[in-house]
């Protein structure tokens, strides 16, 4: 996987500040990039828009993105989260989330006569065309990923008589191929780099002639705040990463802070949450955030450490993202250039 991303400048040097030498030097690494990437916002504004136009109630097919926080904000506006297209009454208007639906759910929807607004985010529609494209040319497509995981379900069901999921070791093992000189692998795209490329290489062993994906399909902002985590974690003694506990991204990032030397991290969707037992004998904590969660959050938890000795807060930038996604089409015209309220 390439190390630049699109839409993202490196930072110009990575300085991490070093621990202090005397006692008593409690600080703050705070990750740069985190939060917000550009299809969590997209998906976001997309139903804030339709609030707008069409006035509540607004369906939403499972969570527009997987975050407590704007999902309980969005709720409380007059949307209202269904777990599958049956339970939007026809006719209605349905936006389906950031992580994609397959095309039965289009079908399901459209003999419904819904309204729809698919705010899909573009990095998982480019996978879900991948997934046609080798189909289409006859390969048995593996895709690394979670199980049960939405966007694992939506894409699979662009052609589940070609793709198999490969979530663990022992799936590496179980995999049958038809051929296995047309064998291609894919992978969710809110992944951890090293878990997937892992998977790669258990299955480069089995079939040395596995095509790679066209372009990276793990995300560029999922990959730049795993890589700022990294470069901040070994000088931490905590890492607290703000996301919810359904956050596929959120959880992989506590995962590689453990990985690249943290002595612990936590996952946590407010600053109340956080446990002050996590914080004894501690002197740097690292804070960073999920790609579907509101900055205010992590502002909030900035507070909370502040206010219990940890106010100095130095930032540690790996790059600067600069990428942004046209609304979907129904709703182009419609502030274009607006940005999520929910921050």
């Amino acid at each position: 996987m390439s190390a630049a991303s699109p839409g993202t400048e490196p930072a110009a040097s990575v300085t991490v500040p070093a621990r202090p030498t005397s006692g008593g030097g409690k600080r703050v690494l705070l990750a740069k990039p985190r939060g917000y990437c550009a299809g969590v916002d997209r998906a976001v504004v997309a139903v804030e828009k339709a609030l707008e136009l069409y006035g509540p109630p607004v369906y939403v097919r499972k969570e527009i993105v997987h975050n407590r926080h704007v999902v309980d904000t969005l709720r409380q506006r007059g949307v209202i989260f269904v777990e599958e297209t049956s339970e939007v009454p026809e006719g209605a208007l349905v936006v389906f989330s950031a992580h994609g639906v397959s095309p039965a759910v289009h079908e399901e929807a459209k003999a419904r006569d819904l309204r729809t607004i698919d705010a899909t985010c573009p990095l998982v529609t480019k996978v879900h065309k991948e997934v046609t494209r080798f189909a289409r040319e006859d390969y048995d497509i593996l895709l690394i990923g979670h199980e049960g995981h939405e966007e694992v379900e939506g894409t699979s069901g662009e052609a589940p008589d070609r793709v198999q999921l490969v979530d663990t070791a022992e799936d590496v093992r179980k995999v049958t191929v038809r051929d296995p000189s047309k064998v291609v692998w894919l992978s969710q795209t809110t992944l951890s780099v090293d878990e997937t490329m892992e998977r790669v290489d258990q299955l480069r062993e089995r079939f040395p002639e596995i095509a790679d994906p066209p372009s990276d399909d793990i995300c560029y902002a999922t990959s730049n705040r795993q890589v700022a985590v990294k470069a901040m974690a070994a000088e931490c003694d905590l890492v607290l990463v703000v996301g919810s506990r359904n956050s596929s991204n959120s959880k992989r990032l506590v995962e590689v802070a453990l990985q690249a030397g943290a002595r612990a991290a936590r996952l946590v969707d407010y600053a109340h949450e956080v446990d002050q037992a996590w914080l004894e004998g501690v002197e740097t904590v690292g804070v960073t955030s999920g790609a579907s969660v509101p900055d205010v959050l992590v502002m909030e938890l900035l507070e909370w450490l502040g206010e219990r000795g940890w106010g100095d807060v130095q930032e540690v930038t790996t790059a600067n993202e600069k990428i942004a996604f046209a609304l979907p089409r129904e709703l182009r015209g419609t502030g274009e250039g607006a940005r999520s309220s929910v921050r």
